[in-house]
């Protein structure tokens, strides 16, 4: 990633009725990442692992941009997204910043997507 570059962010909600969102309020956390912290764009989209989720993210890669995915465990993440990072010619274990957001109230989920950014040397509020 480059200086300038900040990564984007998807919330990944599996359908909207996954019990481990229900302690969380889903647009407080998007709109805080947004807002508060340095990433280039938040958005949610409701089941990254279908098949319009695939669509979707292989042209969402296009961009080249590195991609938090925030939802659920990172080795799944890894397994589902593989082919998608490697059709658009990027690496997912060096673009994909997986998030297991799950069980957690907004606070922690908030602060968990700022530890990552500050390990990738992006700073909040930037």
């Amino acid at each position: 990633m480059g200086d300038t570059e900040k990564p984007g962010l998807i919330m990944c909600v599996c359908t909207g009725k996954c019990p481990g969102f229900a302690k969380m309020d889903i647009w407080d956390f998007i709109n805080r990442v947004r807002m508060e912290l340095s990433v280039e764009y938040g958005f949610i989209h409701p089941q990254l692992c279908e098949e319009d989720g695939d669509r979707f993210l292989s042209d969402f890669l296009k961009g080249k941009r590195k991609v938090i995915v925030a939802g659920c465990a990172p080795n799944m993440q890894y397994k589902l997204f593989r082919d998608a990072f490697t059709n658009a010619g990027m690496d997912v274990k060096r673009d994909l910043i997986p998030l297991d957001i799950r069980e957690m109230t907004t606070e922690e989920a908030v602060r968990k997507v700022e530890d990552a950014l500050a390990e990738t040397g992006a700073v909040a509020g930037e």
